[in-house]
């Protein structure tokens, strides 16, 4: 059971059973006759266990002492309002705290404190059945000892009848309770698988950052090469003081390049150690991973305001493959299509693992777009674009560059293909060994 300082909401739902146990209460029924008469069988009691499973914070015997003493008040209340003398009515009523006193008693046990709720419930059930009818035996007790006589005895039948009534109050409200809780479980699996796919589809963004970022050093040590080789022939043929000031205006440029890569540097480093850092959770089978590629490209298609059907043709019981360095290729691909389609399409994504010769072959097709003849040759050249944002700014054009080098240095091969007319298609072949546990620690890195 969950243990520790009550909290402000604890204490609101602690007001909330002082209100709802005495009114649950009131339908009722009366199993026994004579002395026992006025002893009731209602929905406080199961509503009372529902609550005293729930604060587990406050101490069992504080609760149910709170709710003997709410019962007590409430119903002696109700026989002043209906006219009983205010002594007769609160005698009359005693037994009353007696129940939930007992019941709680007997479920303040250690036992019952020392685990979860959940790796006891069959424990907790049977628990609550001993308790109803230990709870009930107390207040059956103290209504005799009240009456000053014992004009009719606790037999037999009555105890069996008292534990057929626990049973069935019982397992009604522990099914709810239990019931409630699992649906307070899947809904948690349920944020927390969102959150794993979306950190999964993060992670994988970043093998193209990485690649990105590693492009952008290459240039930043050739712009920095450059200046000062720029700077050593100005410094040499400098006659005039304006000509050393601007030699060494451009070595102070060359340092700051050279500063801007080494900090690139740092942060490449870091990125680089993520995406090489892989648990055994980060490789799926590919009819999961393109289960989690068309979710996440559906949301992005609904973002650009694109009605896209997504297909796949994926067979399952294919080996778990790295679903970063896989889906950070998928993705650039899909993405690709999703913006290259104007407002309509079908994009259909199929995965064959090759019949037995470790290679897998990956087939994007969409529909609602084209690529001319001309630009097939060159869709591959670093920074090679004919996307264009809001405000006319190329893209960089390092997606399907990332796409290329990422899948030769796995040891594969890419070619798209268009009709020119309503459709391009995207092949792919890749090895497996590169993406499985065992090689892809020693495979690519971007």
């Amino acid at each position: 059971m969950e243990n520790g300082k009550p909290r402000r909401l604890d204490y609101f739902v602690l007001f909330f059973m002082i209100i709802l146990v005495p009114l649950a209460g009131e339908p009722k029924i009366h199993p026994f006759s004579g002395d026992f008469a006025s002893f009731r069988v209602s929905f406080g009691s199961p509503i009372f266990l529902l609550f005293l499973l729930w604060l587990s914070r406050f101490p069992r015997l504080f609760t149910g002492t709170v709710a003997g003493i709410a019962v007590t008040l409430f119903r002696t209340g109700l026989d002043i309002f209906y006219g009983l003398p205010p002594s007769e009515a609160f005698i009359a009523h005693i037994p009353n705290f007696f129940y939930y006193f007992c019941y709680s008693l007997f479920f303040a046990l250690p036992e019952l404190n020392r685990r979860s709720i959940y790796e006891q419930a069959l424990s907790i059930a049977v628990w609550a059945i001993v308790a109803e009818v230990f709870a009930s035996v107390g207040e059956l007790a103290a209504m005799n000892a009240i009456a000053y006589k014992q004009a009719e005895s606790f037999t037999f039948g009555m105890l069996i009848r008292l534990i057929l009534i626990a049973i069935l109050r019982c397992f009604f409200i522990l099914s709810f309770f239990f019931l409630f809780q699992l649906y307070n479980t899947e809904m948690r699996l349920d944020r927390k698988t969102k959150e794993k796919n979306r950190l999964t589809m993060l992670i994988s963004g970043l093998y193209e950052e990485v690649f990105e970022l590693r492009y952008t050093l290459t240039s930043a040590e050739a712009v920095t090469r450059d200046c000062y080789n720029v700077y050593e022939e100005l410094k040499a043929a400098a006659r005039t003081p304006e000509g050393k000031w601007l030699a060494q205006e451009l070595l102070r440029i060359a340092g700051q390049c050279h500063e801007i890569k080494k900090t690139n540097q740092r942060i490449y480093a870091s990125l680089r150690e993520l995406t090489k850092s892989r648990r055994v959770d980060d490789f799926l089978p590919p009819d999961k991973i393109a289960q989690l590629l068309v979710h996440m490209q559906k949301k992005y298609a609904r973002t650009q305001n694109k009605e896209i059907l997504f297909f796949t043709n994926v067979p399952k019981g294919l080996p778990p493959l790295n679903v970063f360095l896989l889906l950070s290729i998928l993705n650039n691909l899909t993405a690709n299509a999703i913006e290259a389609i104007p407002t309509r399409g079908t994009i259909t994504l199929t995965i064959d693992g090759g019949h037995g010769d470790n290679k897998l072959i990956i087939t994007l097709e969409n529909t609602g777009s084209y690529i001319p003849p001309q630009r097939l040759t060159r869709i591959f050249t670093p920074g090679y674009t004919t996307k264009f944002d809001s405000s006319g700014k190329a893209s960089s054009g390092v997606g399907l560059t990332y796409v290329k080098h990422q899948t030769e240095e796995l040891g594969g091969h890419i070619s798209i293909t268009s009709d020119g007319k309503d459709e391009v298609t995207c092949h792919l072949i890749l090895p497996c060994d590169k993406l499985h546990k065992n090689n892809t620690n020693q495979g690519v890195q971007p």
